[in-house]
Parts: C-alpha cells; structure tokens; sequence
C-alpha cells in the first residue's frame, strides 16, 4: 500500500511494458528446444502405455520407445509454426536483413487484433536495439522489426548496444554492452559529440541521454559515449 502511495504522489517508477528491460527475445533454439520438450512427453506418454498393455517379461526397450513422435513435433514447428519462414535469398543483404529479424507475434506473443498503438510505437530503449525504421507497412507495423547495427543478444535474450567508456572524462576505446536496464543508470553522449586529441569533451556542456531523456550535461557526469552514428540504423542500410 505504502509503494502506491508513494507512486501516487510521483515517488518511485513504475514498470513500462514496452521497455525493452521487460522484454526479451526467445531465439530460435529456444523454440526448437520447447518442440523438442513436448516430442519427448509423447513418447514418455507412448511408453506408459505400452507398459499397461504388454507383457513385461517379453518387452525389449526399442518394443517401447518410438521416435516418431519426437520427429512430429520438430516437423511440426519448421513446417506449420506461425513463426516458420522461407529465407529471403534474392541477395546477400535480404538474407542477412532476414536472420536478424524479430517478431512480436506468434505462440505467446501479440495478435495484429489485439496489439495497440502503444506497442506499436517506437520506445527510447529502440536505440541501438532495434530499427524504428525497418518494420512492414499494414497490420504487422511495429510488430516485426529489425534488430540495430550493433544489437546483439545476451544469456538471457536481453538486447544489448554497445558503448565507449568514459574515464575521468576521458573517451577510451574499451566497449561495453548494455542492456536497457543497465543503461538506464548512466549519463550517455552522442557520437558526434566534439573531442580534443586526447579524448576530452571540448564543450563544457555535452547532450547527453539519461533515463529515456534528453538533454545538457556537465562532462563530468559522462559515463559513456555512442560507438557510432548509425547506431540506431538496420544491420543493412540501402
């Protein structure tokens, strides 16, 4: 009771659903992994019956274990799953454009009925993550996007961008990856920021990204600065 308050009176955070903190992406092998799973409860299902029905004595292990219903359910995810396409291969770069693709559809995801515009919508913690640009027109918009340039995943399917560390306001060339979350804790410049030869801020004052927001920093409070530009652009630019 006492957190409501708190969060009535604008103490505290509350959680944003489309932050990219709260959403992880579920990869391939993931999803083959869960087929697998329920391949296996079939046969598990197969061989308790078997063992009801037959006479034990006689019954040899490859008599009970069949699998067939293994083979299904991997045939069943590559052939009929929502998610389950063709390659696009007309290039090089549709091919490339097309393994790092993501989707918010399909089992356990949204449906183009129900999902709103909020979903929709391009979310600051997008940067350096995923596209704002690459995304189908229709129904499927903002539905079926396109990692970053730079995006990649972690352990725990979390999308991570990579930045340049500042130390001692200094702009070094050790990378770190950082998730939505972790970014969240730090003040971040922008790559066309101006820097002295020796990596120094020159103006006293940098835009910066802190939270979501934009604005005027001191470069003191710099923790780190955008590894490029095009940061924010697909994997494969026209």
């Amino acid at each position: 009771m006492k957190k409501l308050i708190d969060i009535r009176n604008g103490k505290g955070e509350v959680d944003d659903i489309d932050h990219l903190g709260n959403r992880r992406i579920r990869s391939v092998g993931e999803m083959a992994e869960n087929q697998f799973r329920v391949g296996l409860v079939r046969v598990e299902r197969a061989v308790k019956e078997r063992l009801s029905l037959g006479d034990l004595d006689t019954l040899m292990p490859q008599d009970m274990i069949n699998a067939k219903p293994i083979s299904a359910a991997v045939k069943e995810f590559f052939g009929s799953s929502q998610l389950s396409q063709f390659m696009d291969q007309n290039n090089p770069l549709s091919e490339i454009t097309h393994k790092r693709r993501i989707s918010a559809l399909g089992p356990g995801g949204l449906t183009r009925e129900r999902a709103g515009f909020e979903v929709r919508d391009v979310h600051p913690t997008h940067y350096g993550r995923v596209c704002p640009i690459e995304t189908p027109e229709g129904p499927n918009i903002g539905l079926i996007n396109s990692l970053s340039v730079y995006a990649q995943t972690n352990e725990y399917g979390f999308l991570e961008t990579p930045y340049r560390k500042v130390t001692d306001g200094v702009v070094t060339d050790e990378i770190h990856y950082l998730s939505a979350i972790e970014e969240g804790n730090y003040v971040i410049a922008q790559a066309n920021s101006n820097l002295d030869e020796e990596g120094h801020f020159v103006e006293d004052l940098v835009t910066c990204r802190s939270k979501g927001e934009s604005s005027l920093f001191s470069r003191d409070q710099v923790d780190y600065m955008d590894v490029s530009t095009q940061q924010w652009y697909p994997s494969v630019r026209p």
